[in-house]
């Protein structure tokens, strides 16, 4: 039996292990499982690859995308210069397990935001900052668009280890007409209305948005949370994370299988 899953906490909210079990079933591969593993821990990862001998690849959610790296032998290079894990292979041929981390959440928000983007969209607000949000302004960066961080303390993203990229941050209460004229990019990366706490959203002045303002939320599940709502009931271009899901899932499952 061939092996893959998640690793997070908690893992409710995920949709991975019906896709990929879906995939196994529609394409007709044999002997292979997709399994949820719930770590309260990320020390508790080197005893699940032990004692899980045919587990030959990983995906990794909230909260470990950055922890989980010094668990790591290696990192690809997109994972090094954005700072996040969310795919792992373990390779067994050798003696011991070797794991090498990658970010194909890079290459799923590339593919699923690029169709979406007009060329008034020259700023973007990220809302997080945990590993999706590195990610995600490592692909703006690239495709041109200048990015802020907007966290709840400036003053705690500070003192912490991993500070963003250009310590470019705005606090939430900073979120004026101003600011939300000039940047009609408004991206969630943080875990805020996502089930079950889908009557929550993050604390943005939603009165400023309109027609030229175009939202995207990571969150997949529920299909529209109320950030989202908020932002089309103003008439605002709307996009939720299903596609950039199912583009990183596809690339993993590339990754696991490359020889």
């Amino acid at each position: 039996m061939h092996t893959y899953g998640l690793i997070g906490f908690p893992l409710s909210h995920s949709f991975s292990k019906k896709y990929f079990s879906d995939k196994f079933e529609r394409e007709g591969i044999p002997d292979t499982a997709y399994d949820l593993y719930p770590l309260e821990s990320i020390e508790d990862l080197p005893e699940l690859i032990r004692t899980t001998p045919d587990l030959l690849g990983l995906n990794v959610t909230i909260p470990y995308k950055e922890t989980v790296i010094s668990y790591l032998d290696m990192l690809d290079d997109t994972a090094k210069a954005v700072g996040a894990v969310n795919t792992i292979r373990i390779d067994r041929t050798g003696e011991n397990p070797y794991l090498t981390g990658y970010n194909t959440d890079v290459f799923g928000f590339r593919q699923s935001i690029k169709p979406f983007l007009a060329s008034h969209h020259e700023r973007a607000l990220i809302l997080g900052t945990g590993g999706a949000s590195k990610a995600v302004a490592f692909v703006l960066k690239e495709i041109g668009l200048d990015c802020f961080f907007v966290t709840r303390s400036k003053q705690k993203e500070r003192q912490g280890k991993v500070q963003p990229a250009d310590n470019k941050l705005l606090e939430y209460g900073e979120l004026n007409e101003y600011v939300m004229k000039h940047f009609p990019v408004i991206i969630n990366t943080s875990p805020v209305g996502m089930y079950p706490g889908v009557n929550a959203s993050p604390e943005i002045p939603y009165s400023f948005l309109n027609a030229s303002h175009f939202l995207y939320d990571l969150i997949y599940n529920p299909e529209e949370t109320l950030f989202l709502a908020e932002a089309r009931k103003r008439g605002a271009l709307t996009l939720n994370g299903l596609s950039m899901l199912q583009q990183q899932a596809e690339k993993a499952w590339e990754i696991w299988n490359k020889l």
